[in-house]
């Protein structure tokens, strides 16, 4: 109820200021375009078509203040909510459509700067009487706001201005906020020395009294996770107190939220530590320091009225105080009223004036009635309002907790998405060094197979030159036989054949010595060869032994190895060999392998026959030699 009373006299003016013939009407086109702006300032979803079924009618004529209240009551007032819009945003609008016309604004140099108009004119609207058009406000509100001033100011209050402008003029007892401001501006109202006193005066008022600040200041504030003291700027209303960095208010550090299990107490000194309180809410322990005793009780004292404020369900302490003037000038009305009468009924018995006297005792209990059952209603709507508010919360924390769930659950979605691409790389990496191990594996098994090859060469070459060494030792032992039959023969024999000895003697000993030239070249020949099949046989180790690295790397590739399965391996490579375990992965490279194994198998039989060939062919070098030795010393 209050704070559609309250809208309703900024919109009176933002009304009053589109009349400009001052018949009491307005087109429906600026009434269209009103409603459009109140609509966006008070967020309210904007409805056209109401809006437009509701002046569609034959007379094309303007609206006057009766008509467009049907409409404004039930479309904007009714869906107002408390707490959903910015009243200051809302004032400004109807101050900026009402200043053009009725306010001419101050000259330079004067006492009110633009800004200090629009507070006066919002002070100035919550002190005014309810009974209206037109808006004004008596003399006992004036004073208490120049009072407010005064002492915001630091200086006495000095009732003579007004005082004097009450005398002389007349019209100044039900005060317009134009007259108010022309007398405020000309300094007829207040004495004031400095203009710039004056304005951190009035925004000190305008806090107070308009925003519902009861009381702000810097205090000393006990962390909750850090458990260390910090300097804030605290924001004390009926409803929270809020604190900052600093009283420029851009930077809020947190909001204490008060209801009626609020509670605040007094503290002893502590941790260095002085003119200490907390207040406790349902869940945390606020501890915080005044700078002197006087600020700590000043500071209890508001909290507790911000709680009783909370309590009683009043969200104003200065619509409360302005609702207390007025009955207590009600209340002396009437005691004046009731002396007078009764001085005068003592002087004359006359019906007429008891008749009177009833009636306005009848009158001023309906007044009283009246005024309980608003309070009554204000009441009401207020817990209902309350309950609203309380259903609205439950309904933003269940939302709250789903958008978190959300979050949450596209952030596991998000990690595991990035686990899969990570699982995904890394196999294709992988797959690459599979690739490049298979090429090393099959370059290996191409060298092997050329040292196999070589190899194979070489020991061919070998056998063909210890054959051929065999012949030759043939043909030399034979030469040998041959000389020694020779040299056996009987003197006779010797005599009867000397013709045909002269003529071999002179052949037998050219042929054993080309003989034994052409074995040591075989010899010689024979052990190169031998000396290569080695550095063949080395190469063809080595060969093996890519291929056996590269294929333990294909198959480690192949089946790689988990942390778990690191000590399951280790026990089993004790009861197994490592040269049997585990198969190529391709059929390429197993037939390859088996190749291998076979021609390992076949080579190291060949080596076998071809060394036993070697010793034999030692053990006849060795006997030639011991042979030879004698027939030279003969």
């Amino acid at each position: 109820m209050e704070l559609k009373s309250e809208l309703l006299k900024s919109i009176w003016y933002a009304f009053t200021s589109l009349d400009v013939e001052k018949c009491g009407k307005v087109s429906k086109s600026q009434l269209k375009v009103l409603s459009h702006n109140l609509y966006t300032v008070l967020n309210i979803p904007h409805d056209p078509v109401t809006l437009e079924q509701h002046f569609q009618d034959d007379d094309d004529g303007p609206v006057s203040n009766h008509g467009y209240m049907p409409y404004l009551n039930k479309y904007i007032l009714d869906k107002v909510k408390e707490g959903t819009f910015d009243k200051e945003t809302f004032d400004d609008l109807c101050w900026m459509m009402t200043m053009k016309k009725n306010y001419c604004g101050a000259p330079e140099g004067a006492l009110l700067s633009k800004r200090d108009c629009f507070k006066l004119f919002c002070l100035f609207n919550l002190l005014s009487e309810d009974r209206y058009p037109p808006l004004v406000m008596i003399p006992e509100e004036v004073e208490y706001l120049l009072k407010k001033i005064s002492s915001a100011m630091n200086q006495e209050w000095d009732g003579k201005p007004l005082d004097d402008l009450l005398s002389q003029d007349a019209s100044v007892k039900a005060m317009s906020v134009w007259s108010f401001l022309e007398h405020m501006g000309a300094g007829r109202l207040l004495g004031v020395t400095s203009v710039e006193t004056f304005s951190l005066a009035l925004d000190e008022v305008y806090l107070e009294m308009y925003h519902n600040v009861l009381k702000r200041g810097y205090m000393w504030k006990k962390g909750h996770m850090r458990r260390n003291w910090t300097e804030r700027w605290f924001v004390l209303k009926s409803s929270s107190m809020a604190y900052y960095v600093s009283e420029d208010l851009k930077d809020k550090k947190g909001e204490i939220q008060l209801d009626k299990t609020c509670v605040i107490e007094a503290m002893p000194d502590r941790e260095g530590k002085r003119c200490l309180f907390c207040v406790k809410t349902h869940n945390k322990t606020y501890e915080m320091s005044a700078s002197d005793q006087r600020q700590k009780v000043e500071w209890i004292q508001a909290v507790q009225t911000a709680l009783r404020l909370q309590s009683e369900g009043k969200s104003s302490l200065h619509q409360e105080l302005k609702l207390k003037r007025r009955v207590q000038r009600e209340q002396s009305q009437r005691e004046r009223s009731r002396s007078s009468c009764s001085s005068h009924g003592s002087q004359s018995d006359d019906p007429n004036v008891q008749e009177m006297e009833r009636e306005k005792e009848r009158q001023d209990n309906e007044i009283d009635t009246i005024i309980q059952q608003a309070r009554e209603l204000e009441t009401r709507r207020r817990e209902a309002e309350e309950r609203e508010r309380k259903k609205q919360k439950e309904v933003q924390k269940e939302l709250e907790r789903q958008l978190k769930e959300a979050e949450m659950l596209r952030d596991s979605m998000r990690a595991e998405m990035e686990e899969k691409e990570r699982e995904a790389e890394q196999q294709k990496k992988r797959i690459q060094e599979l690739e490049l191990t298979q090429q090393k594996l099959e370059a290996a098994l191409n060298m092997e197979i050329q040292a196999h090859t070589e190899e194979e060469r070489a020991r061919q070459e070998l056998e063909r030159l210890l054959q051929a060494e065999e012949e030759k030792k043939k043909q030399c032992q034979l030469l040998q036989e041959r000389q020694k039959v020779l040299q056996s023969l009987s003197p006779i024999e010797e005599d009867s054949d000397r013709g045909l000895e002269e003529v071999e003697e002179e052949d037998t000993p050219s042929a054993l010595h080309c003989a034994s030239q052409e074995l040591e070249d075989l010899r010689e020949s024979r052990q190169r060869s031998h000396q290569h099949l080695e550095e063949v046989k080395e190469k063809l180790r080595n060969a093996s032994q890519h291929v056996r690295h590269w294929n333990v790397q294909l198959n480690r590739l192949m089946t790689p190895v988990n942390p778990a399965d690191r000590l399951e391996s280790r026990l089993s490579s004790k009861r197994t060999c490592p040269k049997k375990e585990g198969a190529l992965a391709s059929s390429e490279f197993v037939s390859k392998f088996k190749m291998r194994v076979n021609e390992d198998s076949q080579s190291l039989q060949d080596k076998e026959g071809l060394e036993e060939q070697m010793e034999a062919v030692s053990l006849s070098d060795e006997s030639d030699g011991t042979q030879e030795k004698p027939n030279g010393q003969s």
